[in-house]
């Protein structure tokens, strides 16, 4: 399949899926070695904490930063913001809060309890308990790729000029 130029619509929904999954990857392993600490509630700062810097960094790789959009052009943004309303419970395009982080936690909640529980198992229970965890924040973050994926391919949306990011940041 011949590549496209980076700037062409498209390219944000086939490159960087993969990019934010390797990403996530390295998140959940780096949470599920924090779950098998035995100190209840650390494993739950850890989640929230790392969803809460995940997501935003998932939504940039799309070009679905809320800065990002602010940068479109006046009529685009209006597009974009029309589609994002319509996706209610979306972490696309917004600020990540802790509080929007624990709304979407509550959808993996029961795996979540569980995994608290088998905590105090010893050895095995934590073992299961990091899996679980490294389960739930991948369906989360898979969950979150795959809407802004969806965001994309409905706006065509083009990629983020990823290299040109830093150097953006460097200047401000």
């Amino acid at each position: 399949m011949a590549r496209r130029a980076a700037s062409e619509p498209g390219d944000a929904v086939e490159e960087s899926p993969g990019i934010c999954r390797q990403l996530v990857t390295k998140r959940a392993l780096l949470v599920a070695g924090v779950a098998m600490v035995p100190v209840p509630g650390l494993d739950w700062l850890t989640d929230v904490g790392v969803l809460v810097k995940l997501l935003p960094d998932i939504n940039r790789a799309f070009g679905l930063a809320p800065e990002q959009i602010e940068r479109l052009a006046p009529d685009r943004r209006v597009v974009v913001y029309k589609v994002l309303s319509t996706g209610g419970g979306l972490l696309v395009g917004r600020l990540i809060t802790r509080e929007l982080v624990l709304k979407r936690l509550k959808v993996v909640g029961v795996r979540l309890t569980t995994q608290q529980a088998a905590k105090f198992v010893p050895i095995a229970g934590q073992a299961i308990s990091a899996a679980l965890t490294y389960g739930a924040l991948k369906y989360v973050c898979e969950q979150h790729i795959q809407q802004c994926m969806a965001v994309c391919r409905q706006l065509q949306l083009p990629a983020p000029d990823v290299a040109a990011e830093p150097a953006r940041k460097a200047r401000h």
